[in-house]
């Protein structure tokens, strides 16, 4: 879009070339509604669009309206925030960011976590299965996933518990259980659809933007000892679904359109219903912070399954799409040092610890550790925009509902 005239102040990560859309409220106890982030405010859309679909507590009955009204919403948002004869207009409907509390964005249909990253499946591989292929036979034919557990997708700046679990540390004779020790991070990209399907009926690649909304940032905490133990033979249960954080902020496809790159060349060729078709690879540079030290720079560029042959996948066997699905990427990991989406990758499972600025090291994850997750975009004419940011703080585990709950062999 054009210069704006509200003032936007150097290096927001809400230029108004992103206009995010997101849930708040702006006085304690007030009810949640939909706004639009750009600067340093958060635009009250309800009053200013005279539309009843933005006073609700979600986004799902607007993006229920589909790709037409996404656009033509934009495109008067741009108009309003363009032309300086609109400025009273929208001016009174601007609110400080500062000033208002923010919500879960959308009601979260079914949740489904990809492993699409060929460097973090590699080094996973490696490390986990050192006598054996780094990767599994299906995962260059396939985009492998797991379903995950929607209720326990929450938003940014949410306390994340340390979870309990059963694992079996090296030389134990058997299980325990308590709270995880090698608690881990995944930086990761989510997509958010907005118009659902057919059941019965797949959605083919070239239908991705029919489909989905917009984007978020994400991270699937893990707890890689409960993971461990569990996972064989049906895969990640507990180990993942105590708590996936996700971005305040869902960012239109449309804002990223500056940002899409040629899908990766896949060898082999997959197979016809996941042709690559219509180029969805996207140049996101992604950063994670723990406890304010940047410790990783993931690029999504380098992700081997696009976005748009996921939900291809995630359908072809005819599962429906609901408004307010989400499903992310898997972590993102590059090819170079320091540039792994998870703890486990950078510290190499423990045999290398990060070092902080603090002088301190963490292999995994310890209470009071903030991790945040940002990401930035190419966009028009050159400007960035910001996928604004995911961010969580470990808390101690909350302990056994009852005092006998871990029974006789619990520990922790």
């Amino acid at each position: 879009m054009a210069d704006t005239w509200l003032e936007v102040p150097p290096g927001s990560p809400f230029p108004a070339e992103s206009l995010p859309y997101g849930v708040f409220s702006s006085a304690p106890g007030g009810a949640p509604r939909v706004g639009v982030a750009v600067g340093a405010h958060v635009l009250d859309l309800a009053p200013l669009l005279d539309d009843t679909v933005f006073g609700r507590a979600s986004l799902n009955p607007f993006l229920a309206r589909g790709p037409d009204a996404w656009r033509a919403t934009r495109g008067l948002l741009q108009d309003l925030l363009g032309h300086r004869s609109r400025r009273d207009e929208v001016a009174r409907h601007l609110i400080a960011l500062s000033d208002v509390r923010l919500h879960l964005p959308v009601e979260v249909a079914d949740y489904v976590d990809f492993y699409s990253s060929l460097h973090h499946a590699q080094n996973l591989g490696r490390m986990l299965r050192p006598d054996s292929e780094a990767l599994t036979p299906n995962w260059r034919h396939l985009p492998v996933a797991y379903h995950g557990r929607a209720g326990t997708v929450v938003v940014s700046g949410t306390p994340v518990v340390r979870p309990r679990g059963q694992r079996r540390e090296a030389g134990d004779a058997g299980p325990s259980l308590g709270p995880s020790t090698r608690l881990d991070i995944e930086a990761e990209v989510g997509f958010v659809v907005g118009v659902g399907s057919e059941p019965g009926r797949g959605v083919a690649v070239s239908a991705f933007r029919d489909h989905v909304f917009g984007v978020v940032l994400v991270n699937d905490w893990s707890a890689r000892d409960i993971q461990a133990w569990e996972y064989v033979p049906l895969g990640p249960f507990l180990g993942k679904s105590f708590a996936t954080s996700v971005s305040a902020w869902v960012l239109p496809l449309e804002a990223l359109e500056a940002a899409r790159v040629p899908s990766p060349r896949q060898d082999p060729p997959p197979l016809p219903y996941l042709a690559p078709g219509e180029d969805w690879g996207l140049d996101l540079s992604l950063e994670v912070a723990l406890n304010g030290d940047v410790v990783a720079r993931p690029p999504f560029a380098s992700m081997y399954w696009t976005p748009a042959q996921q939900l291809a996948h995630m359908t072809v066997n005819g599962a429906a799409l609901r408004t307010g699905d989400l499903y992310a990427s898997g972590t993102v990991s590059g090819p170079a040092p320091g540039q792994q989406g998870s703890l486990i990758e950078l510290s190499r499972n423990g045999a290398t610890p990060i070092r902080l600025s603090d002088g301190s090291a963490r292999s995994f994850l310890q209470d009071g550790d903030t991790v945040v997750i940002t990401a930035t975009a190419p966009g028009p004419a050159g400007r960035p925009v910001s996928l604004g940011e995911v961010r969580g703080t470990v808390v101690a585990s909350a302990g056994p509902l009852s005092p006998d709950a871990g029974g006789a062999g619990s520990a922790g």
